[in-house]
């Protein structure tokens, strides 16, 4: 994946958010976060991240939402995007993808709960 440099880190579980940016940061990652899709907009239009780790289900705008908006948005489709779920039962396939099926920026997909081993390990 290249190793990036500033990550968005995105989920409405303040524990969730913080759990990986303690181990992020001390792997020398700068971390941004977000407790909703509206702020992780904003903040990935006023200062494109090298990544975004998202959450699929959030209150007021969903991951999946914040996916479409991506993927339609061409200062922002090219970012990759690490998708965190409890959503198991989630395929190449899956309707929830914005049109078109997966977009090419999805590197990869973690199922809650996860080993934050899991990511640091995808970013080396």
């Amino acid at each position: 994946m290249g190793r990036p440099q500033r990550i968005l880190v995105v989920d409405d579980e303040r524990h969730i958010v913080r759990l990986i940016q303690v181990n992020l940061e001390r792997q020398g990652y700068t971390i941004d976060t977000a407790f909703d899709g509206v702020e992780a907009l904003v903040k990935m239009r006023a200062d494109k991240p090298h990544l975004v780790v998202l959450d699929t289900l959030m209150p007021v705008v969903s991951g999946w939402e914040v996916l479409d908006a991506m993927a339609r948005d061409p200062e922002l489709c090219d970012i990759p995007v690490v998708l965190l779920s409890v959503e198991r039962d989630i395929d190449d396939d899956d309707p929830r993808w914005p049109p078109g099926g997966k977009p090419p920026n999805v590197r990869l997909r973690l199922f809650k709960p996860f080993n934050p081993g899991q990511l640091l390990e995808a970013l080396q």
